[in-house]
């Protein structure tokens, strides 16, 4: 890192995987834009450092996950949605659609290509002029 560069906090998340360097390492593009998303919502104040420490140790240390680790980035996103639910910031509902949206993009994207929603069969089609 450079002398330009800051370290945000949540490069110290435990069990996060890194390199022999300290700097994160992601199996897939979505674990690291998950990543990317949380510190972004930290860094604008949207919540504390101790905040997403206490959701995310919650949903990590659930009965229900894996011994391994492998589901961490499954535990960082449960971890996001709860915190953002609980500021009122997003409804659980509206999380849950847009999950199901990407999930199903991602199943009718043809393989190699980017994965965007607009690929969701079950979109509703957007009229010209119409930015939502």
């Amino acid at each position: 890192m450079s002398q330009c560069e800051t370290s945000s906090p949540l490069v110290q998340s435990p069990g996060l995987p890194s390199t022999e360097n300290g700097e994160p390492v992601f199996a897939e593009p979505w674990q690291a834009q998950a990543f990317g998303l949380t510190v972004h919502l930290f860094e604008r104040g949207l919540f504390s450092w101790s905040e997403w420490a206490g959701h995310l140790s919650h949903q990590v240390h659930r009965p229900e996950r894996a011994a391994d680790g492998s589901d961490y980035f499954e535990a960082w996103v449960a971890a996001l949605t709860h915190l953002l639910v609980e500021k009122g910031i997003a409804d659980e509902a509206s999380v849950f659609a847009l999950q199901q949206s990407w999930q199903r993009a991602a199943e009718a994207t043809p393989h190699g290509r980017p994965i965007e929603l607009s690929n969701d069969p079950m979109a509703k089609p957007r009229q010209a002029g119409n930015c939502l």
